[in-house]
């Protein structure tokens, strides 16, 4: 049986992390294998790329070399783990994919969105997410949860609150372009609530695994 590719999207503090948690417990517990993972990163090259694109040491970054790391993330991502996981029936749950570089790079940077998807097809090999789920949540309260946690924000959290909102308007326009693959998920109300509006959003993939699993 062929695994699924299931992405959460959202802006920055939006809880992305929380859910995908919560979402692969719950597969787990239906007996499914579950692979975590992230992007930029999940794999030895992918974090070192992480770093450099995240620190904040590195602001010189120009939004064309930006685009470009990430996609060579993504590239290496996909061909040692996400595709061989797939192949073996695994679910892959992904903080961020492709979605991230149209929302950040293309929303955000201004780059041209039709040169950002090509850069990615290549990156990607074509592998598009059975189900991409996006938390949408204030841009406001992304940015004090994020100083709340008492950690220090990336390069990217630095950004002023004008950029994330462009990057959740774009995440929106993303939706809306593509309904079928995208769920829209309210992220500005408590861990449960959100969690059971996700599980409500999978559950065309859950019965497609459930039936999977019981196929003699």
């Amino acid at each position: 049986m062929k695994g699924k590719f299931i992405v959460f999207e959202g802006i920055d503090g939006s809880g992305k992390t929380t859910q995908l948690k919560l979402l692969g417990e719950k597969l787990t517990a239906l007996g499914c294998p579950v692979l975590y993972t992230r992007e930029p990163g999940g794999t030895r090259v992918g974090e070192l790329v992480r770093e450099l694109l995240l620190n904040p040491q590195h602001g010189e970054l120009v939004p064309r070399a930006e685009a470009l790391l990430y996609a060579a993330a993504r590239a290496q991502h996909v061909e040692q783990i996400i595709l061989p996981a797939l192949k073996k029936g695994t679910v892959v749950l992904c903080d961020r994919f492709l979605d991230s570089s149209l929302a950040y790079q293309g929303f955000g940077r201004g780059l041209d969105l039709s040169l950002l998807e090509q850069i990615n097809r290549v990156a990607t090999a074509g592998l598009v997410p059975d189900q991409v789920l996006l938390l949408d949540f204030c841009c406001d309260y992304g940015v004090d949860r994020i100083s709340r946690s008492g950690r220090s924000a990336d390069r990217i959290e630095r950004e002023d609150r004008e950029f994330h909102r462009r990057v959740r308007a774009g995440y929106l326009a993303l939706a809306a372009r593509d309904p079928r693959r995208y769920r829209v998920i309210d992220a500005n109300r408590s861990i449960a609530r959100v969690h059971c509006d996700l599980i409500k959003a999978v559950e065309g993939v859950l019965d497609a695994l459930s039936t999977g699993n019981n196929r003699p």
